[in-house]
C-alpha cells in the first residue's frame, strides 16, 4: 500500500478542541471586534456552553469570548443538567490560569472573577473538554485583534514503541487470544474464517480450526462480515472446550431480504492435548439475524465471573434506521436498535451462562448434557439488568451502541468497548451494567439527528422517558476523538485494544492501548494510547503504574476529582470526564529471523514514527505483553496481514 504524505500533519498539535468543535458544526463563528462587556453569562450543559448575555453571545454555543487585555470581568454561569462542571482558562502552553470547584446541582450558579490577561487562550469544562470549550480572543494591549492561539492539544505526543514482526500471511487478522493452559501458544483469528496457532517455533502450517465453508461469501474487496470473535472456556485447559462468532448465510428464521445470520458456536477440542480444534464438534449456541452487511461488532470475551459476553452492532446501514432497524422512543430520530431492549438483540453488550444452557444439547460446565428447560443453548444470569422487567430480553447487559469494534474485560471485570462512530466522532466506553451509551439519540457526547447526521443538533435528551426501562441517563464514553481537525483526517473507525498489564514496555505501564483502522478511509491506521484516571484504575484494574517526573501524558481533565455529580441526569463519567490521549510513535523492530524493516509487498511498517499499514485489532497473550494485527489493504482477498508484537524502543533498529 502505498503511503498517502497528503494526510501528513503534527502530531503534536494534532487534535485542538476548538477544530474539533468546529468540524462538528458546534463551534460559534468569530465575534464582532469589540471588546464584551464587563459581565458574562453562560449557561453550562455536557454537549457545550451557551452564551446568554450579552446579546452579542446570546444563545451562541460555545461562544468566542473577545476580552480587553487588563480588563476585569464578572463571568457566572448556571449548572443547566446537573452533570459535575467547572470553568478553567488556560495559556498557549495548557497551563491552567483560573480553574474553579465542581458545581454539580442544576439550576446552580457559579460566579467567577478574573483580568484578562495575556497568554488567555481558551475555556473549557474539565470533565468534559471535548464538547465544552470555547476560545479567547484578547484586544487592546499587547494582545492586538489577532485569531485566538491554540489551547492545546486533546492528542498529544505519545511514548515510542517498537513493532516485532510475529506472523503474516494472513487475509485481515482481526483478534490474537490465549487459553488459560500451559501450552505456549497464541490463536489468531482470520476474518477469511481460520484461527492459526502462533507456538515456540513460529506459526504452525495447519489451522487449529478453519470454518471458511460455514461462512456467507464474502464480497470481493472490503467486508465486515467473517470469523469475528474467539473466546476459551475458563477451563479449556480440562474439558477443551471453545466459542466462535462468524457470520453464516441466512438460516431458517431469518427474515426475508435480511443479509446474514449471526452464529455464536461452541467447538471442543479433537483430542485431550488440544492440539486441535474438532470441526465436527459444533454447537450452536445463538443465532440472531443481521439485516445488513456491517456493524456486525465481534468480540466476545468471559468475564472474571465466568459468563460469556457478546457484542453486537445496531444492524448495518446508516443512522441505525431502515431495514431490520426498530422505531425507539425517541420520535426525532428514526429507527433505534440500539435503543430498543425489545425487539432484537443488537446494539448492545449480551452476557450469557454458557454453562447454564437448558435445551437437549446444551451442555453444563464439564460438556455433559444439561436438563430440558426452555430449549434455550444457554443461561441467563440472575443480576442481568432487564431479568425482571416484562417484555425485553434479558439478554441485554448493556445497550446504546453502533459497532463495537474491540472488547476488553479487565481484572476486576471493569469492560471497556471501542463503539465506531458514523459521521463524526469516535468513543471508546466504559460499560457498565445497564448502562445506555446513546446511539443513535447521541454520537459520542454530542447530540446526533438521522435527517442532518453531519450537523449535530443543539438538543437532545440527556436521559430516557421515565416509561423506557424507568428513565435511565445517556453515558458518555471515556474517550472520544473527532474524524477531523484543522481540515486534517484524525481516524475513521476506532479499534479497542486493551488495558496494558505487562511488564517488558515501562512506558505504557497503566494505559490503554488501542488504534484506528485508518486516518480517512485510504491512509494508514494509527496506534494511540490513553491514561485512566488513577481512581479508576484503583476501582477496575490491578495495574501497577510507576510514578515518574517526566510524565509523558497530559494531566486528565479533572483529575483528583471525586466526579459525585449529584444529579440525575447526564452525569456520565465519574472519574474524572475524557481521558487524555495521545499517539504512539511507532519504529519497526528486528524479528528472530526477519530484519522487520518492510512486509511481504515490500513496504515500511513504519514510516516517520506512524504506522504505515492499516489496523484490524490488538490481541493479549498470557504475560500481559500487546499485539497489533494489520492489513497492507483492505482488501480480504490479498494475504498481505501481519501480525506485530509491541515491544520497547530499545529493541528498535535504528
Amino acid at each position: 500500500m502505498t503511503r498517502n504524505d497528503d494526510h501528513a500533519f503534527s502530531r503534536r498539535w494534532l487534535l485542538r478542541s476548538s477544530a474539533a468543535l468546529s468540524i462538528a458544526g458546534v463551534a460559534s463563528t468569530a465575534l464582532a471586534q469589540e471588546a464584551l462587556p464587563s459581565e458574562i453569562e453562560l449557561g453550562g450543559r455536557v454537549s457545550s456552553w451557551v452564551g446568554q448575555t450579552p446579546d452579542a453571545i446570546a444563545d451562541e454555543r460555545n461562544p468566542t469570548l473577545r476580552l480587553e487585555a487588563g480588563q476585569e470581568y464578572t463571568l457566572t454561569w448556571e449548572n443547566l443538567d446537573g452533570a459535575a462542571h467547572n470553568f478553567v482558562i488556560v495559556d498557549e502552553n495548557d497551563e491552567r490560569l483560573l480553574e474553579t470547584d465542581l458545581v454539580a446541582s442544576s439550576g446552580e450558579t457559579q460566579t467567577v472573577e478574573f483580568t484578562a490577561e495575556e497568554g488567555m487562550v481558551g475555556y473549557f469544562c474539565g470533565p468534559h473538554r471535548s464538547s465544552m470549550n470555547g476560545e479567547i480572543e484578547l484586544v487592546g494591549g499587547d494582545g492586538g485583534d489577532g485569531a485566538a492561539t491554540d489551547d492545546g492539544p486533546l492528542i498529544g505526543e505519545g511514548p515510542t514503541v517498537g513493532l516485532e514482526p510475529v506472523a503474516d500471511g494472513f487475509a485481515n487478522p482481526i483478534t490474537l487470544e490465549t487459553a488459560d493452559e500451559d501450552a505456549d501458544r497464541r490463536f489468531i483469528v482470520d476474518q477469511t474464517g481460520t484461527i492459526s496457532v502462533h507456538g515456540e517455533d513460529g506459526l504452525e502450517s495447519e489451522p487449529f480450526l478453519d470454518v471458511s465453508d460455514r461462512l456467507v461469501e464474502l464480497r470481493e474487496g472490503f467486508d465486515e462480515r467473517g470469523l469475528l470473535g474467539l473466546a476459551f472456556h475458563p477451563d479449556f485447559a480440562e474439558n477443551g472446550r471453545f466459542f466462535v462468532r462468524y457470520s453464516a448465510p441466512p438460516r431458517e428464521g431469518t427474515p426475508e431480504g435480511y443479509d446474514h445470520t449471526f452464529v455464536l458456536s461452541e467447538f471442543q477440542t479433537a483430542d485431550d492435548d488440544h492440539a486441535s480444534a474438532d470441526p465436527d464438534s459444533e454447537r450452536t449456541i445463538l443465532e440472531i439475524p443481521e439485516p445488513q452487511f456491517n456493524h456486525n461488532a465481534g468480540p466476545i470475551a468471559f468475564g472474571p465471573d465466568g459468563f460469556l459476553y457478546v457484542a453486537m452492532g445496531d444492524g448495518g446501514g446508516a443512522n441505525d434506521s431502515g431495514e431490520g432497524h426498530v422505531e425507539d422512543w425517541y420520535d426525532e430520530n428514526e429507527g433505534g436498535n440500539g435503543q430498543d431492549t425489545e425487539e432484537n438483540l443488537l446494539g448492545g453488550i449480551l452476557r450469557i451462562d454458557v454453562d447454564g444452557g437448558t435445551s437437549e444439547t446444551s451442555r453444563d460446565g464439564d460438556g455433559d448434557a444439561a436438563d430440558e428447560g426452555d430449549e434455550r443453548a444457554y443461561g441467563i444470569p440472575d443480576d442481568n439488568p432487564l431479568v425482571d422487567m416484562e417484555g425485553h430480553r434479558d439478554e441485554y447487559y448493556a445497550w446504546g451502541l453502533r459497532n463495537p469494534w474491540g472488547m476488553t474485560l479487565t481484572s476486576e471485570g471493569a469492560i471497556l468497548a471501542a463503539d465506531v462512530g458514523q459521521e463524526l466522532f469516535e468513543e471508546v466506553d466504559h460499560v457498565e451494567r445497564g448502562g445506555n451509551y446513546g446511539w443513535n439519540v447521541r454520537e459520542g457526547t454530542h447530540c446526533f439527528s438521522t435527517e442532518s447526521p453531519t450537523e449535530p443538533p443543539e438538543e437532545c435528551p440527556q436521559e430516557t422517558p421515565e416509561s423506557v426501562r424507568g428513565g435511565e441517563p445517556l453515558l458518555d464514553p471515556v474517550l472520544e476523538y473527532p474524524h477531523e481537525a484543522d481540515g486534517e483526517p484524525v481516524g475513521v473507525s476506532v479499534i479497542g485494544g486493551y488495558l496494558y498489564e505487562g511488564e517488558e514496555v515501562d512506558p505504557l505501564a497503566g494505559t490503554y492501548v488501542f488504534g484506528d483502522w485508518s486516518r480517512d478511509g485510504q491512509s494508514p491506521g494509527r496506534l494511540f494510547v490513553a491514561r485512566p484516571p488513577t481512581a479508576w484504575l484503583e476501582e477496575n484494574a490491578t495495574v501497577e503504574t510507576e510514578e515518574e517526573d517526566d510524565d509523558p501524558f497530559i494531566d486528565p481533565p479533572g483529575e483528583g476529582d471525586d466526579g459525585d455529580d449529584g444529579g440525575d441526569g447526564g452525569e456520565t463519567e465519574s472519574e474524572g470526564g475524557l481521558w487524555p490521549i495521545e499517539e504512539l510513535e511507532v519504529e519497526t523492530a528486528s524479528g528472530d529471523d526477519d530484519d522487520g524493516t518492510e512486509d511481504d509487498d515490500g513496504e515500511p511498517v513504519a514510516v516517520d514514527g506512524n504506522m504505515n499499514r492499516l489496523v484490524y485489532g490488538f490481541g493479549r497473550d498470557d504475560a500481559g505483553e500487546l499485539y497489533v494485527l494489520t492489513s497492507a489493504t483492505p482488501s480480504i482477498e490479498e494475504d498481505d496481514g501481519a501480525v506485530y508484537r509491541i515491544v520497547p524502543q530499545q529493541r528498535s533498529e535504528h
